[in-house]
């Protein structure tokens, strides 16, 4: 089968690797028919993870079953299913408290948890930018979708990772009706975060970036953009808002947050939010930090390869803030997300700008990678012709 192959920083080529196969009794085989992109394929592509050579990327993924072990009895062939790109058995002490995204079975290494497909330090698995992919404990993993799932395919792919996540953002935020949120990062996890807030019933959702396409994409369905290239966010928030600031916010960005400058850093969205968010309010974290960058040292300073940012702890604790932090746990939000999604109550896809066949990869993460305007959300189709530019 084709795959996307990460082959070193900035280099992925399409090439032929074993089939995906049943492994166990548990496992299903998918198909897949489309598959995203992520900005945390990017932490990878740029050589920024410990990500090894020769792994298949992608962790967003959805497609048709074509196979069965033996004992799964839920999932059938011919189905169409999206997966969480969290991998996790269903049985553990995490995944019984809901906590898919901190699985102890799936993460082979005793000292950690939480698994996923195609992932630096979560585990073997091979990601699904593929022909094929081999999907654990398939009954419990994968979310079977409707009649209309061939049809409405970059709606769906959303919920194997970006509108969960986005929505997680601001459920830790504990965005409410009437709340007036601030949203740093207008990448596709910053727009559903954006997103989940205004379906929530936020009374106002400042969006910021310095990404002029994607701040456009927030205005299109009703956030207030603030471009960081022209506006501090704080500043912008805290005068509409009496001086007292936004009720809660959410952190979409990461580790390597940059200035419109491009110089990075990691405590840059962290401290904007601290600085943004009112007294007692809070702050849901959802854009990726990790304990090693294998870059962060040339690219910031020695504590932040290790994962140590210098927040403004102490403004947070005098402001008595609340963070909550961490992966989403997909299965606790994807079905009723895919229930709006059925009953046309959300159509995340509309932060899709490009649908691609799988041959395009290279090229897609180049520009996905670079920025380049208009390049807002990458979709694949390794098992059929992507159409271009979607809009």
């Amino acid at each position: 089968m084709k795959a996307a192959v990460y082959e070193g920083p900035r280099t992925v080529t399409v090439k032929d690797v074993p089939d995906a196969k049943i492994e166990h009794p548990c496992d299903i085989v998918v198909k897949i028919t489309t598959t995203n992109i992520c900005g945390s394929d990017l932490h990878m592509y740029e050589g920024r993870t410990s990500f090894e050579s020769g792994r298949t990327l992608g962790h967003e993924n959805m497609g048709q079953v074509v196979e069965v072990g033996s004992a799964v009895r839920k999932v059938q062939v011919g189905e169409y299913v999206v997966l969480p790109f969290n991998i996790a058995c269903g049985f553990c002490k995490q995944c019984e408290q809901g906590l898919t995204n901190y699985c102890l079975t799936m993460q082979p290494e005793p000292a950690l948890a939480g698994a996923a497909y195609g992932f630096a330090d979560m585990g073997p698995y091979q990601g699904g930018q593929a022909e094929l992919l081999r999907v654990p404990y398939g009954d419990f993993n994968a979310l079977r979708l409707g009649e209309d799932a061939a049809d409405r395919q970059t709606d769906y792919v959303m919920l194997a990772d970006i509108f969960p996540t986005g929505y997680h953002a601001t459920e830790m935020a504990h965005v409410k009706p009437g709340d007036q949120t601030i949203v740093y990062g207008a990448g596709p996890v910053g727009l559903m975060a954006t997103y989940s807030a205004l379906l929530k019933g936020a009374g106002r959702v400042w969006t910021a970036d310095h990404q002029p396409d994607r701040l456009r994409k927030a205005e299109e369905i009703g956030a207030i953009p603030i471009n960081t290239a022209e506006q501090n966010p704080a500043d912008v928030v805290k005068e509409a808002t009496l001086g007292l600031g936004a009720d809660n916010g959410c952190e979409c960005v990461g580790y390597q947050a940059h200035d419109p400058q491009g110089h990075e850093d990691a405590s840059l969205t962290l401290n904007g939010l601290i600085d943004s968010v009112r007294f007692t309010g809070d702050i849901g974290v959802v854009g990726v930090f990790l304990p090693q960058d294998p870059g962060g040292a040339e690219a910031q300073g020695e504590l932040e390869a290790q994962g140590k940012v210098p927040i403004d702890f102490g403004m947070m604790w005098f402001k008595g803030q609340r963070m909550g932090t961490g992966q989403a746990p997909v299965k606790k939000y994807n079905r009723a997300l895919r229930d709006l999604i059925a009953g046309g109550k959300a159509k995340p896809s509309f932060v899709v700008s490009h649908e691609l066949s799988l041959d395009e990869a290279p090229i897609a993460y180049e520009h996905f990678d670079a920025r380049d305007e208009g390049w807002t959300k990458v979709v694949l189709h390794p098992n059929g012709h992507g159409n271009g530019h979607k809009r």
